[in-house]
């Protein structure tokens, strides 16, 4: 059985990670296996449980990714072509592999690790410190938008690289990409699309991290549109720093008034998701003591560990596609088809769907995006666009 897997997000400064440690930590307190990671390249991981990588206490695992090793294993085949065709053209050693690294390297590689270690039927509870919300959306946008291109590319690329090899030698003087790079470009893409598979499951889901401010929260509800876009479960909101109402003097009692006010927008932004306070705290969590005893506090008689009980964002059938877009308004969304592809955009964030053979020579009857879903209903074969 997978593991489950909790994926923690937030603007920067808001302390997921902090959550994220909290979390793992109160899991193994219940007896529950537990691996904490992080794609962000901060490592803070390591100073919030004030303890170095490895088992950081009875249950608990603390794992930080070795990127050079790991990007050898996945992307070497790749990258040393790209330093040969570099250092053929004249770049020396050195800077040919400092230009080869693959761009965000270090999140995309924690993510093909976090499947590996999902694999190995260790864990029960598998917790991912992410990056701030903007990275965490590109990472995860990653897979499909790939699978997009190599879907449609690699097939003709092995044909033309076949083809062209020989000119490439001759005229520019620089190797061709041979089979073995052809097929590492493959091997990469399958395991980001594994992962895809992993977190969009039934088993994973998402946890926003936000603090009552208004900036955060409009951050964290168009963070909420955009995961919802790409496919991915949230199923709960940490609400942190929250200050408390009793005994407040007259600075304080503006904040606590600002901050209820805002959590009552977050209540009705994210509904029907639960919004777990954790009040601001004397001093900082630090250890595993300390954090533990913050999970307690932060999920109270819940379990925070069960299986999500919410659907997943997409849904599909032979009549009608429903895209759960909360928090999205009409102006927000926008809807294109090419051939047997649907592309939705949400804001910034885009989509590309590639539609069944059943439905993509079918045209769209209707589309209509009301109290945050989105609903395309197909006509029957020949009927209205």
């Amino acid at each position: 059985m997978s593991p489950r897997v909790l994926l923690f997000t937030g603007k920067g400064g808001v302390g997921k990670t902090t959550a994220a440690a909290a979390t793992a930590t109160l899991a193994a307190r219940r007896g529950l296996k537990t691996l904490i990671v992080s794609t962000d390249t901060a490592h803070s991981l390591a100073d919030a449980l004030a303890v170095e990588p490895g088992e950081v206490a009875p249950g608990l695992h603390l794992h930080q990714v070795d990127t050079q090793r790991t990007l050898e294993r996945h992307w070497g085949e790749l990258q040393d072509y790209a330093k040969g065709v570099l250092t053929e053209l004249g770049l020396d050693e050195i800077t040919s592999e400092e230009i080869t690294v693959l761009p965000g390297a270090e999140e995309v590689i924690a993510l093909l690790e976090l499947r590996e270690h999902a694999r190995e039927d260790r864990w029960d509870v598998i917790v991912v410190d992410c990056a701030p919300t903007a990275e965490t959306l590109r990472l995860l946008a990653l897979p499909e938008a790939l699978d997009w291109h190599v879907t449609r590319l690699m097939p003709v690329g092995r044909k033309v690289v076949r083809l062209v090899a020989p000119f490439v030698r001759g005229v520019a003087h620089v190797s061709a990409p041979g089979e073995d790079v052809m097929s590492a470009a493959e091997r990469f893409h399958r395991g980001l699309m594994e992962v895809r598979e992993l977190l969009t499951g039934d088993q994973a889901s998402v946890r926003l991290v936000l603090t009552p401010e208004s900036v955060v929260l409009a951050e964290a509800r168009r963070t909420l549109t955009s995961l919802n876009l790409y496919g991915y479960r949230v199923d709960a909101v940490i609400a942190n720093r929250v200050f408390p109402s009793d005994g407040a003097d007259e600075w304080r009692a503006q904040w606590v008034a600002a901050q209820s006010r805002l959590l009552s927008e977050a209540e009705q932004s994210f509904a029907p998701l639960p919004i777990h306070v954790v009040p601001y705290l004397p001093a900082e969590p630090v250890g595993e003591s300390a954090l533990a005893e913050l999970g307690a506090s932060i999920y109270g008689e819940s379990d925070p560990f069960a299986a999500s009980s919410a659907p997943p964002p997409l849904r599909m059938t032979s009549d009608e596609l429903t895209l759960a877009l909360p928090g999205a308004g009409r102006g927000d969304v926008d809807l294109a088809r090419k051939g047997d592809e649907l592309i939705v955009t949400a804001g910034p964030y885009r989509r590309i769907l590639a539609l069944p053979v059943s439905l993509a020579r079918r045209k769209i009857s209707t589309a209509e995006l009301r109290d945050g879903v989105l609903r395309v209903r197909w006509a029957a074969d020949g009927g209205p666009t």
